[in-house]
């Protein structure tokens, strides 16, 4: 008999603003065992994080309001308590000591004026009657139980001195300063390398092995699911849709929108001519209910796979053209000074020698983990980072040696799309005129009334509605920012884009979305695209060729089947090694070392 940690008994959870509510969380129930890992999946919105919040007591209020339901938790040698029954001061006792959690952002979860071994420290001593000598040998021992390089030095660094996989670290090791019950992990590794994330997914693991916790994991990525969970929890608009072991929900799944979720993640051993959305699998009515299209995964994308003759075929007749962008010994430098008037003592070399040419109607894409030089490669490309020595040609001119007129005219033709759409937009501007001022700046039509026709033209074209020219950036969800982004990008008519990290951090149904929205437009428009990502299973579904980089150098560069089949490097190896696909034989040999048969 598996022994109960915690009980969600009908929960629900409302917003309630201007005289109108909204479920979040919405009669939902499940129960997490001891030693075992529960992944609650769903796109955002769909009620997963506030379920998590709502366990922790920090829904704010208002808006927010727990109005229904039981949470138990059933304490060791002790009665199990209702976690809503407790006052502010009572869920204290619980939360961070027996029930701790791991946010999404840790930059944002950790105070930047406190060194990262202080803010664990505090959170020892708060829950433990220990002195601070005992407290600072613990944290210590802390990070190096998570697998943190130079420990010592890590607990007198602040959270911007260290990069986003230690800074998780730091989150894992305050979560488990007080060995909790339950740990639950809201997206942890949702903007991280497949091979931090990989690192990461395993230190939960085994901790959870060592200390038998119970895991509540929270994510958009079912690939992530299927090496971590036991069992699977589906929400969608705060609804559980399906529940059950991950082997049923992977092998079996019942409800259309667990198919949709299944399907839409670009697979890494084939080629379809388009991703699958959840909206390939299911319909909603005028009523807002569910209709099933009746359609199995394997029937539905067994019609989208792509001959390798036909690729082939495609790839020939695209390099027989002359290159529109060649590279040649690219460096770029970043001077480290000492002190504030200090002189330089030595270089960054985020890119550091590299050449590879770019051929019209291609997508070339650059990969590898943070750290790499990819981003770097893209803005210098653009001159947005001025390139130490090496040559940039488009189209015959080397843009390193463009006047100020010269430039002006080539980011016509050569746009980006950023990372993060959000900051990338003014929030004072309407998304209408974000869109419209590049085409004002390069003097694209004759009149404002002819280019909001335009812009109108491309929010439908991407999939928004025209309507919504006046809106502001904030009330847009992020795929619809990112989408925004991509007009703004087309607005001037280019002939190459540079999209840095343009899905990294959306869901996998709405980045599905997207990923076939710049297939579409790259064949309407005639684009070439450089398209730079640290996931492997997405730049090798966009591209024709891959380039992988590593501190700031190319380590091959080829075919991206070609280099997916047949690695040349142990890093390439390890970067397809650490994308977690959730075929069967993977679910299969973890539920083995759980020691659960099939």
């Amino acid at each position: 008999m598996k022994e109960k940690l915690l009980e969600f008994k009908n929960l629900v959870t409302e917003f309630r603003t201007e005289g109108k509510t909204v479920k979040a969380v919405n009669d939902i129930s499940f129960t997490l065992n001891k030693g075992e890992t529960i992944g609650i999946v769903g796109e955002s919105g769909s009620g997963k994080s506030v379920t998590s919040l709502s366990a922790m007591r920090l829904i704010p209020s208002p808006p927010g309001i727990i109005s229904g339901g039981e949470i138990i938790f059933h304490q060791k040698n002790s009665e199990p308590v209702d976690l809503l029954s407790l006052t502010e001061e009572g869920i204290r006792k619980y939360r961070g000591n027996d029930i701790a959690m791991i946010f999404q952002e840790p930059m944002t979860s950790l105070n930047p004026v406190f060194t990262c071994g202080d803010q664990v420290l505090e959170a020892i001593m708060l829950h433990q009657n220990i002195n601070k000598n005992d407290a600072k040998k613990l944290t210590i021992d802390l990070f190096k139980q998570v697998q943190l390089p130079d420990p010592e030095r890590i607990y007198s660094t602040y959270p911007h001195q260290i990069s986003g996989g230690q800074k998780q670290r730091v989150m894992i090791a305050m979560a488990m300063s007080c060995k909790p019950s339950v740990m639950i992990a809201d997206e942890p590794t949702t903007a991280l390398d497949v091979t931090v994330q990989k690192t990461i997914l395993q230190l939960m693991s085994n901790l959870q092995k060592e200390h038998n916790m119970g895991i509540m994991f929270i994510t958009h990525d079912l690939g992530v699911i299927a090496e971590l969970a036991d069992k699977v929890v589906v929400m969608y608009k705060g609804k559980i849709v399906e529940q059950g072991n991950v082997w049923d929900i992977f092998t079996n799944p019942k409800h259309p929108y667990t198919k949709g979720l299944l399907a839409c993640r670009p697979p890494l051993n084939k080629r379809y001519t388009f991703l699958p959305t959840v909206s390939d699998f299911m319909k909603i009515d005028s009523s807002g209910k569910i209709l099933d299209n009746n359609v199995s995964v394997e029937d539905f994308t067994k019609n989208l796979i792509i001959p390798d003759q036909k690729r082939k075929e495609k790839q020939d007749k695209l390099f027989t053209k002359k290159p529109i962008l060649k590279i040649k010994n690219l460096k770029t430098y970043f001077p480290i000074r000492n002190g504030f008037f200090g002189g330089i003592s030595s270089y960054v070399k985020a890119v550091d020698d590299i050449s590879f040419d770019v051929y019209p109607g291609e997508t070339l894409g650059l990969v590898g983990e943070s750290g790499c030089g990819k981003t770097t490669t893209g803005r210098t490309i653009l001159r947005l980072e001025e390139p130490t020595s090496g040559e940039m040609v488009y189209k015959d001119k080397d843009i390193s040696l463009m006047n100020a007129e010269e430039l002006r005219l080539f980011r016509k033709e050569v746009q980006i799309i950023f990372q993060d759409p959000y900051s990338s937009l003014n929030p004072r501007m309407t998304i209408g005129n974000a869109i419209m001022e590049p085409m004002q700046v390069h003097k694209i039509l004759s009149s404002d009334k002819e280019r909001k026709t335009r812009v109108e033209q491309l929010l439908e074209r991407v999939s928004l509605d025209p309507a919504h020219f006046n809106r502001y950036p904030h009330e847009f969800s992020g795929g619809q920012r990112q989408r925004i982004g991509i007009a703004r990008a087309l607005a001037v008519n280019p002939k190459f884009i540079i999209c840095d990290e343009s899905v990294s951090a959306l869901d996998v149904s709405v980045q599905a979305q997207v990923l076939n929205l710049l297939n579409e437009l790259k064949d309407e428009f005639e684009l070439t695209y450089i398209f730079i990502s640290h996931d492997l299973s997405v730049v090798k579904y966009m591209s024709d060729r891959m380039v992988v980089m590593q501190d700031g150098k190319i380590e091959e560069m080829g075919d991206a089947d070609q280099i997916y089949n047949e690695p040349k490097t142990s890093y390439t190896q390890r970067l397809i090694d650490a994308v977690p696909e959730g075929k069967t034989e993977d679910i299969k040999k973890h539920l083995e070392e759980k020691g659960v048969k099939i």
